[in-house]
């Protein structure tokens, strides 16, 4: 059953008019297009990382315990930074105490979910000595995944008709209803997407030709970072610190610092690609391979 509580999206500027549920009914249970876009980014970004887990020195299985690690990791982060910043939404006089895990109702921050999936993959690979030389090749290729991830899923705020920008006349304005009146914004999921998206094509073939471990993170950092400082600021549902725009700050800041040690390390510390985990590998191999073979 196709949910009604809906009104139509147009984009004057290409011709488009449509109007699509925001979700399903499975018998009684509800399911929301923002949730199926999600599972379906994050499946393409499980599969990417999986064809190309042995160009970063890991396995399949490397790929399976990562995944088991930072996704629920990444779910709780994204809630817990929409709800420390929006405090008053959650926590008083006759809130209820369990309003805060109800994620269903909205309430998740990108940021908030890649902080504590890089931090659960700190946490994971610092804890023990064989997977410490992991750390560094799981963020390079999981940074692309998290890229194909961000590219796909802005696609459920469109369902959901959220996090768009203020009104704008320009070639790409969304038409919106809202309070009964049309309205005319900058459709940001979609200026997002394209840039993630981008994102994913510069990463790969970057990737491709690294000089060190770390350097595929470093290039998300600051390629997100750029596009979302200037994105967010057009947004109007943005989490604020006092008169600051948080994810805005926060992408300039990781946009900077990246950039500025990416720089520093390919001009000044000439990093050997051989020690990157996939060539140290290889080369145990090959050595291995040599020893057999002398027997």
């Amino acid at each position: 059953m196709i949910l009604s509580d809906t009104s139509p999206i147009s984009f004057p500027g290409l011709g488009i008019e449509v109007n699509p549920s925001d979700g399903f009914f499975i018998g009684n249970f509800e399911i929301k297009w923002y949730a199926v876009v999600i599972a379906f980014g994050l499946l393409l970004a499980v599969l990417y990382a999986m064809r190309r887990c042995k160009e970063f020195g890991l396995t399949a299985d490397d790929i399976y315990n990562i995944v088991f690690v930072g996704l629920p990791s990444a779910i709780v982060g994204a809630r817990a930074y929409y709800v420390i910043f929006e405090w008053k939404q959650y926590f008083g006089p006759g809130i209820p105490w369990y309003k805060c895990l109800m994620i269903r109702d909205g309430g998740l921050a990108i940021y908030g979910a890649v902080i504590a999936a890089l931090l659960a993959a700190t946490i994971y690979c610092m804890t023990s000595q064989k997977r410490r030389a992991k750390l560094l090749p799981y963020m390079d290729i999981g940074s692309i995944g998290l890229l194909i991830g961000q590219g796909i899923g802005r696609w459920g705020n469109f369902f959901n008709r959220e996090a768009h920008g203020g009104e704008t006349t320009n070639f790409l304005r969304m038409g919106l209803i809202e309070h009964g009146q049309q309205i005319f914004v900058h459709p940001t999921f979609l200026y997002e997407s394209v840039w993630n998206l981008v994102g994913v094509v510069i990463l790969h073939f970057v990737s491709k030709k690294r000089k060190f471990d770390g350097q595929i993170i470093l290039c998300y950092l600051a390629w997100y970072g750029l596009g979302r400082a200037f994105i967010e600021g057009l947004r109007t549902d943005s989490l604020y610190i006092g008169p600051f725009r948080v994810s805005q700050l926060l992408a300039a800041v990781t946009c900077v610092v990246s950039a500025a040690i990416l720089v520093y390390v390919l001009a000044f510390r000439h990093p050997d690609p051989r020690n990157m985990l996939v060539n140290r590998v290889a080369a145990e191999q090959e050595t291995a391979s040599e020893n057999t073979t002398e027997e």
